[in-house]
């Protein structure tokens, strides 16, 4: 049995994309998916899988699925629980001096970056704000908060041509720890 982790993009319990969580946990139980089960209100699921489907598929499936059910065309990116494990320990900013969990964010893409897509941003500063793209992430710190960095979701998907959804860092360490005891 395989466990994943599901980063829906744009769902919420109120406004746009509006899902309640218990009824996107039935819906992926009614895929066959087991022992799904959500994490607050933003389209975090962990959920297990007996088949071995590749993960675009999973995730073609449960895309689909919500736009039957609920109408809404929302992006669906997975993750194992090895994948959060290397994501976790690559973070570059943990020993930084003072360093403070919830001035701390990823930005987890859909697919790799490319080496044109991170020329694009690789000499830009905001200095406190910093980033360091990683695979198929980009870290995030900003020591004064996010109430006014530039440094998120729409500054890189619209400098970079990338798709991807961000969590902060306690978020990112809770939902390994629910994966985990899978």
């Amino acid at each position: 049995m395989q466990t994943y982790i599901s980063f829906l993009r744009g769902v919420n319990m109120t406004g746009h994309n509006s899902i309640r969580m218990t009824d996107l946990s039935a819906l992926y139980k009614n895929l066959g998916f087991n022992d799904a089960e959500t994490y607050i209100q933003s389209g975090n699921v962990i959920f297990s899988s007996m088949d071995d489907v590749p993960v675009p598929e999973i995730a073609s499936t449960i895309e689909r699925s919500i736009l039957k059910r609920f109408n809404y065309n929302v992006p669906v990116l997975i993750r194992t629980v090895e994948e959060m494990r290397k994501l976790i320990s690559a973070n570059p900013f943990i020993e930084e001096r003072n360093f403070e969990p919830s001035k701390m964010a990823v930005m987890l893409l859909y697919e790799k970056t490319t080496k044109a897509q991170i020329q694009k941003v690789i000499d830009i500063d905001y200095p406190p704000d910093k980033f360091k793209i990683i695979g198929k992430e980009i870290f995030i710190y900003c020591p004064n908060g996010f109430g006014r960095t530039k440094l998120y979701t729409n500054f890189f998907e619209k400098k970079m041509g990338v798709t991807g959804t961000a969590r902060n860092w306690k978020t990112i360490t809770t939902i390994l720890q629910i994966a985990e005891k899978k």
